[in-house]
């Protein structure tokens, strides 16, 4: 069943991130849902395409979509259908990447995953202006057009270029996010921040990133990376090192040789703050 799932999912992103590419360079408009989270109309209609295809083919399957579904997932009255664990779950991010999108920063994806079970099978995360197409099957590897993925080989954090994000509730998180950020700057080669979850996981599988962390993601963000990152031989767990799963407030992702570095250099004493 996963082959199928991947298929679909490989289909809406491409047809999602067309859109995506053809609005990239045309002027937004931009709605907030926080004071520093924005939605463009793209985020909206990359989403009706992803939903269009995902329930045409898979009508009986449930739906967890960054953007609010409105009708497009209908229970009893109305309301948005609850999920019941024995139906397989699509897990969508039409647009990672919104604020880079909304400046024209080149920087973003279309991240969707299925989840059953309680576990991830299939994953697919596209970069429609570098037509990057990153995918994974449970069991059956991570893939980028078709090459085979594998995180990177560095064993030394003075030796790894990392990434990070920053929530969007940073300014009230600020001592202990900038806390986390100073001990990994003074430990790696170099730390990037890009502004898309999903596909700084996506790079860590490819073995361009060494390492990833951030905190206040949300299951659209990672599910499809998280996969991708244990497909191509990674480690991914909370900043407690306990195991990850979308659902967590905070997550590590790395090739596995830097992890417990990245663990140690991710705790902060308690005046500091934790997540």
């Amino acid at each position: 069943m996963s082959d199928a799932l991947l298929k679909v999912a490989r289909q809406a992103a491409l047809a999602a991130g067309a859109l995506l590419r053809l609005n990239f360079e045309r002027p937004h408009d931009i709605t907030l849902k926080g004071v520093i989270d924005p939605v463009t109309e793209s985020d909206l209609q990359s989403q009706e395409i992803i939903l269009s295809l995902l329930q045409r083919a898979f009508p009986e399957h449930d739906i967890l979509a960054e953007e609010d579904l409105g009708e497009k997932n209908p229970g009893p009255g109305g309301h948005p259908r609850p999920h019941d664990p024995s139906r397989p779950r699509w897990i969508i991010d039409p647009l990672d990447g919104t604020v880079n999108y909304a400046h024209g920063f080149p920087m973003f994806c279309v991240s969707i995953a299925c989840e059953v079970a309680g576990a991830v099978e299939a994953g697919v995360i596209y970069d429609p202006l570098r037509e990057e197409l990153f995918e994974a099957r449970r069991g059956h590897g991570a893939w980028l057009n078709g090459r085979r993925l594998k995180v990177s080989t560095v064993d030394r954090l003075e030796a790894a270029l990392l990434v990070t994000g920053f929530p969007y509730n940073i300014r009230e998180r600020l001592p202990a996010t900038m806390a986390r950020l100073q001990n990994m700057i003074a430990r790696a080669q170099g730390v990037r921040r890009a502004g898309s979850a999903a596909l700084d996981l996506a790079y860590v599988a490819a073995g361009r990133f060494d390492g990833f962390w951030e905190e206040g993601l949300k299951p659209w963000d990672t599910a499809a990376g998280v996969l991708l990152v244990s497909e191509a031989g990674g480690r991914l767990t909370t900043f407690e090192g306990r195991p990850y799963d979308p659902f967590a407030p905070t997550i590590v992702a790395s090739n596995g040789r830097l992890h417990d570095a990245m663990l140690a250099g991710l705790a902060i004493t308690a005046e500091a703050g934790s997540f």
